[in-house]
Order: structure tokens, then C-alpha cells, then sequence
């Protein structure tokens, strides 16, 4: 068997075994009304978030790293976000 049809016939069985998947939470997020537009609108929301938390951590006088650590922590949601609607374009379409 060639590589690409062994390319195909996983791709095959990938698909029928998320087809029998019970659950998909990208479904879910669908039929609730998010869209991919809505995650990276929230993913970049998470770095202005991030930078303010950052920000206001410092001016209350809070250790550097205590500022860090919020800033970094609200930091991490980005790229969650942003692989979400990244998952929710490809069911969209």
C-alpha cells in the first residue's frame, strides 16, 4: 500500500471514528451561537486583559512577581482562545 493511500484510509478512519463520537464540544459551542469570529475576539481580548492585570498589579505596589504571575496567568488564556476558534473555523466549515 502506498504512503498516500495509507494517508487516505487513516484520514477515513479518523473521520468515522468522530463521527461516532458521542459528545463534540465544538458542536456544542456551534449550536449555542459561537463562532470562530468570537474566540479570537476574546482570545485578543485575553492580551489586553493580560497587560491591564499586569498593570494594576503593579501600581497597587504588589511584589514584581505577584505582577508576573497575574499577567501570565491571564497571558495563557490567549492561546487557548485563539486554538479554539482555530477548531471551531474548521467545523464551520
Amino acid at each position: 500500500m502506498t504512503m498516500k493511500k495509507q494517508m487516505l484510509n487513516t484520514k477515513k478512519q479518523v473521520r468515522k471514528a468522530a463521527a461516532a463520537t458521542a459528545s463534540n464540544p465544538l458542536q456544542i459551542l456551534g449550536s449555542w451561537g459561537v463562532r470562530s469570529s468570537h474566540a479570537y475576539t476574546a482570545g485578543f481580548a485575553a492580551i489586553g486583559v493580560s497587560f491591564l492585570s499586569w498593570l494594576i498589579s503593579r501600581g497597587r505596589k504588589d511584589s514584581r512577581d505577584q505582577s508576573d504571575r497575574w499577567g501570565l496567568f491571564i497571558g495563557e488564556w490567549a492561546p487557548t482562545l485563539f486554538a479554539i476558534g482555530i477548531a471551531l473555523k474548521h467545523e464551520e466549515d
